[in-house]
């Protein structure tokens, strides 16, 4: 296609995000990149810590083997990090954990054959095995898509009007993590929320020896007087006689992550013993991987954005599809309890520090990996509660949310949280999904597809942004501005932004 004449575009956009101190390839001082690594580091515990602490215990596992669960997702997260950065999109973002693997897991852990078993270590093993079965088979569906090109030639049906549903999703879609989950614990929760706002916001023009000291490292500041301020709360008694829900959410103390951790525990592929493959599982398990994709899609289209970089070429976007792939392939061997898919929370952070910098995530993934082989270390500052990493997450999520100041396609957003919301609203009540027919795979994979808010907004932008008069709208869809980004040569920048390291496009020519 040729490229378009400006005339042809009727809202010349910002190529890229203004005002960033430090772009993907431009970097702070090594003090200022390690402190910036160390932040996003505590930002993606969140995550590590809540998805095993909530799975774990159903499996029948104990403490201890929710602290290697938390290690071995942490030192993966650490390593795809470090693959995705080098290798894949090479934009900074975060692979960490996901929530898209929950609903096929969770029917895992209840299938008869497993929930059967009477011994709770023996159920534990045999369930983290057959979820390591599932991922393990099911990744091949992102590795296809991705080193295949297919994802490529897919995404040439996704114009900027498409797209903006979708990503402003992958923020305001994890609305239920936000407030509803700082609500469990107020006292901690709301003024968490207030001096994460006042200090990344108000107070951001406030430095120290020309550095925005504030806006630069207001998460780590406020995380480090409200995790004083709820041990201070949990010390003096505040929560002995208080439900077990809230000193769950409340209390630094009620994880057990410090007294269950080893000193040093290095994780490695079948450390919980040989995976088992099961069809249905397997199954059920390939819907979590290709939500995964629709959200990550959407993920890198805003850290391109919030790292001041063109929008990744479709090869690039591929190439990172496949190595994720290539993750969520290391998360069945070496037994993370989740597959990956790129942390939105980290995501946002690039926004709010206004540093975009490769090596800053780089440097994050070597303190995952780091604090994941020292067990005590790792497990302190994954003691912080949950309900601080929430109010975080208001503020973080909606930096995402607001990727696009376009006319926004209000039926793909409305549909992409009012779908989701009803089949979280039907599970909660009648304990299983809308979809509950006797095929247990049919019912994983349709309830996993539909709890999924980017993946719904995908459905329906897509589908009508290609069918609704989209030849005489190319112009209000942004297609002649998007086009020249399809391809690696069509934009000098993407040489800079997306050679591999090494020399090594001279065996993986970029098209």
């Amino acid at each position: 296609m040729a490229a378009p004449k400006l005339e042809e575009i009727s809202h010349p956009p910002m190529d890229q995000l203004q005002g960033l101190e430090y772009c993907i390839d431009s970097n702070p001082s090594w003090g200022e990149a390690i402190a910036l690594g160390f932040q996003h580091y505590i930002l993606a515990l969140g995550t590590a810590v809540m998805i095993p602490s909530f799975l774990v215990p159903l499996m029948g596992g104990s403490d201890g083997d929710k602290v290697r669960v938390v290690q071995t997702l942490l030192f993966v997260e650490g390593i795809n990090t470090l693959l995705q950065t080098l290798f894949g999109t090479r934009l900074p973002t975060v692979v960490g954990g996901s929530y898209a693997f929950m609903v096929p897991i969770i029917s895992i852990i209840h299938d008869p054959s497993l929930a059967s078993i009477e011994d709770n270590h023996v159920r534990f093993l045999n369930t983290m095995r057959a979820v390591q079965g599932a991922l393990i088979v099911a990744s091949s569906i992102q590795i296809i898509l991705g080193y295949s090109q297919l994802w490529a030639i897919c995404s040439r049906f996704f114009s900027p009007l498409g797209m903006v549903p979708v990503i402003s999703l992958v923020g305001f879609g994890l609305f239920d993590r936000g407030f509803p989950v700082v609500g469990r614990c107020v006292e901690i929760g709301i003024p968490m929320l207030i001096l994460f706002i006042a200090f990344s916001q108000y107070l951001k023009n406030f430095k120290t020896r020309h550095l925005p000291i504030m806006e630069r490292f207001a998460l780590l500041i406020t995380i480090t007087v409200i995790w004083a301020y709820a041990h201070l709360l949990t010390a003096s008694g505040a929560y002995k006689h208080r439900p077990d829900l809230t000193q769950m959410n409340c209390r630094t103390d009620k994880a057990n992550l410090i007294s269950s951790a080893p000193w040093i525990k290095i994780p490695y592929p079948l450390q919980w013993g040989a995976p088992t493959f099961d069809a249905g599982h397997a199954f059920g398990m390939m819907a979590a991987v290709l939500v995964s994709l629709i959200e990550s899609t959407g993920a890198y289209k805003a850290a391109s954005r919030l790292a001041s970089a063109t929008p990744p070429p479709a090869h690039v976007l591929s190439r990172g599809i496949g190595w994720q792939g290539i993750g969520i392939l290391l998360s069945g061997l070496f037994g993370t309890l989740s597959g990956s898919s790129v942390s939105v929370e980290n995501v946002g952070l690039l926004g709010s520090t206004r540093v975009g910098s490769r090596r800053v995530i780089q440097i994050s993934a070597g303190f995952m990996i780091f604090f994941s082989m020292l067990g005590k270390f790792g497990a302190f500052f994954a003691s912080i509660p949950f309900t601080i990493f929430a109010a975080v997450y208001c503020v973080l999520f909606g930096l995402v949310g607001r990727f696009q100041d376009l006319h926004i396609d209000t039926f793909a957003l409305f549909l992409g949280l009012s779908v989701p919301e009803y089949f979280r609203e039907y599970t909660a009540k009648a304990l299983h999904g809308p979809a509950h027919t006797r095929a247990g795979w049919f019912n994983d994979f349709l309830n996993t597809i539909f709890f999924s808010s980017p993946t719904v907004a995908l459905i329906v932008a897509v589908f009508l942004d290609n069918t609704l008069d989209y030849k005489d709208s190319a112009k209000d869809r942004g297609m002649p501005w998007w086009v020249k980004f399809r391809t690696f040569k069509g934009d000098t920048r993407n040489e800079e932004f997306y050679t591999l390291p090494f020399n090594l496009n001279r065996f993986f020519p970029p098209s």
